[in-house]
């Protein structure tokens, strides 16, 4: 029995390994590809899509998964799709070149990223399954499984960084043979039951939709909307900290710089930190309490990006380092928190929508509306400048990370006058 536990442990391991290392591939230095390409005034664009089919794609293929198709082959041909479309973004990129139009590449992106954002939910189904089925405990036995997702994530940001595949096509090309890989391993994974005799069920019901009625309650709306706004944070690093940081090779001082030459590297000490940060919430929140643990998130992202704004890739390449270190408190204070406050105030019968509902309030409409709301604003402040085989993205890059700044400061004092949760 032990051995089937372990084998099953390994199974989902690498499961997850691959699941995140398929993202951790352009996440973070698609945008200086774009930038690259003329598509630098675009790039809120592409990591906004992430959040728009959020808003239905998971909620599709959970249904999908729960009634017809078992939860792992899904996940193998949803990798499948997405694949295929990842790669043709880079065949694409690879022939048009400098002519890359922006219509067809953010299409053939738009649908590989509309295939894999079910996956978070989808492998996480997979993975409590098989522990399920295996007799083990989800709550201890799952998480020192998914922390393989973040190295998978981390160690292809580093492959893409080291090989020098920040700045053209090859990186969707990594991201796409990862997702078929994902395929081809989703057929060694735990099989899933699917219900033969689903109850009928409302449209409102199957999509979450009746945790809507929480609005309805003062405390429950100005949680969610203050998670709406903090949500607008959540993408605007992954797009543009790579960007910024390789601006710098525009100045010879910091050209040969090891963040400008490994900015991606650089990055996922962010990463790093992010799976520190997990092992400190149950401290934080048994000392200080929900309200202060999210009022701590929010202070993070202050820090976050006015840090990046002193910041430069030569002798103030630590305040970027630390600006890397909050931001493992900025992003999973709130999700977490957010998460347990969720899970502990709402009635049973609604966790799970309401949970979907605080995922698609942070990720989903704020992540949107933060990244485009960014690009408008770095669109202001910087412009585009052809260097050697490159173009950076040049221009008053602080006064934009200043202005993140300031909202993140303006919703934390908000937060911490408005919400008043009864603390349990």
């Amino acid at each position: 029995m032990a051995s089937q536990n372990s084998r099953m442990k390994y199974i989902l391991i690498v499961m997850n390994f691959l699941q995140f290392a398929v993202w951790g591939a352009y996440l973070t230095s698609m945008g200086r590809y774009l930038g690259n390409i003329g598509l630098g005034p675009n790039i809120g664009w592409f990591y906004s899509m992430q959040g728009i089919v959020s808003i239905f794609m998971p909620a599709l293929m959970g249904i999908i998964a729960d009634r017809w198709v078992p939860a792992q082959r899904l996940l193998g041909l949803c990798h499948l799709l997405a694949g295929l479309f990842m790669i043709a973004v880079a065949l694409y990129g690879a022939s048009a070149g400098e002519n890359t139009q922006f219509g067809i590449i953010f299409a053939l992106y738009s649908l590989s990223v509309a295939f894999y954002m079910p996956t978070l939910a989808l492998s996480n189904s997979v993975a409590y399954s098989g522990l399920t089925d295996a007799g083990l405990d989800t709550v201890t036995a799952f998480p020192p499984i998914r922390v393989f997702g973040t190295i998978g994530f981390i160690l292809t940001m580093w492959f893409v960084d080291l090989t020098g595949f920040q700045s053209n096509y090859m990186q969707f090309v990594v991201s796409g043979v990862l997702s078929l890989l994902m395929f081809l391993y989703s057929f060694a994974l735990p099989k899933c039951a699917v219900n033969k005799n689903p109850e009928k069920t409302s449209f409102v019901d199957a999509f979450g939709l009746r945790a809507f009625t929480l609005f309805k309650q003062k405390k429950m709306a100005i949680f969610f909307i203050f998670s709406m706004l903090l949500g607008v944070c959540l993408q605007i690093t992954n797009g543009f900290a790579n960007p910024f940081i390789f601006s710098f090779a525009a100045d010879p001082q910091f050209a040969d710089t090891f963040g400008v030459q490994h900015s991606n590297m650089l990055i996922s000490l962010s990463q790093i930190s992010e799976t520190c940060c997990i092992l400190l919430i149950p401290f934080f929140m048994k000392r200080f309490g929900i309200k202060n643990v999210m009022l701590i998130a929010m202070f993070a992202w202050v820090l976050r990006f006015g840090l990046f704004g002193l910041g430069n890739p030569g002798s103030g390449v630590w305040l970027f380092v630390l600006s890397m270190i909050v931001y493992g408190v900025a992003f999973d204070f709130f999700n977490i928190s957010g998460s347990l406050f969720v899970e502990n105030t709402v009635n049973s019968s609604m966790r799970s929508s309401a949970q979907g509902l605080f995922m698609l309030m942070t990720n989903g409409i704020g992540a949107t509306i933060g990244t485009l709301a960014a690009q408008a604003i770095i669109n202001k402040y910087t412009h585009p400048l052809p260097v050697g085989d490159d173009v950076l993205t040049v221009g008053d890059w602080s006064s934009c990370w200043y202005i993140f700044a300031a909202y993140a400061l303006v919703v934390c004092v908000s937060f911490a006058i408005i919400f008043r949760p009864k603390e349990k």
